[in-house]
């Protein structure tokens, strides 16, 4: 998708509900006074800590979930607060112990036609992903190549 690099000529082009995958994607939002339906944050960027500055910012969602989830994984614990969060009604934040890096391919599976999902492209912006048939199947084939986490994903899914 488009990279962007101001949270609200984002907004103006995403359509709801919006999964916001990082901490810096998550403040930018918020920064525009957007609370995205569920946000995924580690308290990292590209690994370092964040500044207490967007740690604070990172606030007033109406749940909160913490989540285990090593770095390089997707454990069932992620996926289901994915499908959890966006089937809650307001503003759910992920709080994940390890790393939420990829947690943008299951966020695109788990969402609806129609809804947006953000992440970072360090050094660039934030990416917007309008979910559609085709950006899902792209997500699953990459899925599958990462050790058949499609069918786990596919597993939690059915429950």
């Amino acid at each position: 998708g488009p990279v962007y690099t101001d949270a609200g000529d984002l907004l103006d082009d995403a359509s709801g509900p919006v999964v916001a995958v990082g901490d810096i994607v998550t403040y930018h939002l918020l920064s525009a006074g957007y609370f995205p339906r569920v946000a995924l944050v580690d308290g990292k960027t590209e690994r370092e800590r964040v500044d207490r500055e967007i740690l604070d910012a990172i606030d007033g969602f109406d749940h909160r979930l913490e989540v285990e989830n090593p770095p390089a994984t997707l454990t069932d614990d992620l996926l289901s607060a994915l499908v959890d969060g966006l089937n809650r009604s307001g503003s759910v934040v992920v709080a994940v112990r390890g790393e939420e890096d990829l947690a943008a391919l299951p966020a695109v599976l788990t969402a609806p036609d129609g809804a947006s999902v953000v992440y970072g492209q360090p050094g660039e912006g934030m990416v917007l992903a309008t979910v559609d048939g085709a950006l899902r199947a792209r997500c699953r084939e990459l899925l599958e190549r990462m050790n058949g986490d499609y069918e786990r994903l596919a597993d939690v899914l059915a429950d």
